[in-house]
């Protein structure tokens, strides 16, 4: 009987497993993971994400033993580690998902040619960690979309595969050695809050979404303290959730909120294209505008401040210490957390996209670094100069101060709007802030340093 080796990356499931469904059709499957030295090398291995992928694994080598086979893990370098279980179990072919970061593009090259030089096959397939495969679709003048609004319109048009059952049974080979799974336990610096991992959680918080949260979602999404998101982020990070699965079921449940949700799921798709056609953009300027940023060390009591959460703007630092206790935050929250730092204290928009890979248990290259280029001017937006002031947007998405008082237990005893703007308040009212800093800087301040800056260029 053939034998196949599946190499799970950010695809940890067993629902709607393409690699997994080829392997086991052809015969007995190595299910192997491998702690990757290159990943902690480069500084990604850090503790929330580490605490949520041993929640993974360990949910994987359940599912896999519940169908009579289990998970194997090793560390080391990926491909030698890869080509050792090849050579161990006899087999003759490698099921991958496709990927598009550098590391992910060079991690393939290195593999391919590794394992053909032993007479092995690699496999890679689309559609795993994406609903539409990055480079599939191209406008006539590019080799990829620059814009999301048509990429949208031709992604909205392509007919997605079918998602795939879970297999009845994954016939293991006998005598593969494996390390333990990691886990949680001795982990230090996890955020306190941070969410539990892993396929089984995710298909429970996915269903509760389409139950009772996406058809709200296109009004209530940017609503701070409503917490109207679905948080399957660090899911869709890990791979717990297929993206094709996914968009079938959301369009499913039909109406507004599920297409707003599906776009969401688009521009995810979108920022991959993108990487996929210029890597280099995960460390440089998509669009430059020759910005003469302010590094982390001449900013180093703003850059920290900003990281405390204690910049003096109530929902800046709500959604700072947002991160810092539970690996994760409000979207609305990222965009006005990038605008300030990138606009207002107009630091080089690397070191907040840096700190957010730091803590975020979804931290993922393609979204996180587009995402805050497209904050700080230099990436897709086609408005490189819009500023999110942070009062006027607090006053919108977060009325009352709900959210702010959650998160700044400081401003507890102030009540409604007022708790935007503290350094307002005067005599009794100004009581009871408990030591709330003042703002790091005037708005009209930053805002008048960054028009300067770019009037230079």
């Amino acid at each position: 009987m053939s034998v196949s080796v599946v190499l799970f990356t950010a695809d940890l499931r067993l629902h709607d497993h393409p690699p997994l469904r080829a392997a086991n059709e052809a015969g007995e499957v190595v299910p192997l993971f491998v702690r990757d030295k290159g990943v902690t090398d480069a500084g990604f291995a850090v503790p929330n994400r580490l605490a949520f992928l041993a929640d993974c694994l360990r949910d994987l080598d359940g599912g896999l033993r519940e169908r009579s086979g289990r998970l194997v893990v090793r560390s080391g370098d990926v491909v030698e580690e890869v080509c050792k279980v090849a050579a161990e179990t006899g087999a003759d072919e490698v099921h991958l998902a496709g990927d598009v970061s550098a590391y992910a593009l060079l991690r393939e090259r290195r593999l391919r040619r590794a394992l053909e030089s032993e007479g092995r096959r690699l496999h890679v397939h689309d559609t795993v960690t994406t609903a539409v495969t990055p480079g599939d679709l191209t406008p006539a003048s590019s080799d990829h979309f620059a814009v999301f609004t048509p990429y949208f319109r031709r992604w909205s048009g392509v007919r997605l595969r079918d998602a795939l059952a879970v297999p009845r049974t994954v016939r293991v080979p006998d005598g593969v050695g494996s390390e333990g799974l990691p886990s949680r336990t001795g982990l230090s610096g996890v955020s306190e809050g941070l969410a539990a991992g892993g396929e089984t959680e995710g298909r429970k918080r996915l269903s509760a979404w389409l139950r009772g949260g996406i058809g709200t979602y296109e009004e209530r999404h940017d609503h701070l303290a409503g917490d109207a998101t679905s948080r399957l982020s660090p899911h869709l990070h890990f791979g717990t959730l297929s993206p094709v699965e996914l968009v079938h079921r959301s369009r499913k449940a039909a109406g507004p909120g599920a297409e707003a949700f599906v776009r969401q799921i688009a521009w995810r798709d979108f920022h991959r294209q993108v990487l996929a056609a210029r890597p280099a953009a995960a460390i440089a300027d998509y669009r430059t505008r020759h910005d003469r940023w302010r590094s982390e060390y001449a900013a180093r009591e703003d850059v920290e401040a900003w990281k405390e959460g204690r910049t003096g703007y109530p929902v800046i630092d709500a959604a700072m210490r947002q991160l810092r206790h539970e690996g994760w935050m409000h979207n609305r929250g990222r965009l006005l957390a990038a605008s300030f730092l990138a606009k207002t204290l107009y630091v080089d928009w690397r070191v907040g996209a840096r700190h957010f890979l730091d803590l975020l248990v979804d931290g993922d290259v393609a979204n996180n670094q587009l995402n805050w280029q497209w904050m700080a001017g230099t990436g897709t937006d086609t408005r490189p100069n819009r500023v999110l002031n942070p009062v006027t947007q607090a006053r919108r998405y977060d009325p009352d101060g709900a959210y702010v008082r959650h998160w700044v237990p400081e401003l507890a005893g102030i009540d409604g709007p007022a708790v935007h703007e503290p350094w307002k308040l005067r005599g009794p009212d100004r009581a009871g802030q408990d030591g709330y800093p003042d703002p790091v800087v005037e708005l009209s301040e930053g805002l008048a340093r960054f028009k300067r800056a770019r009037a230079r260029d």
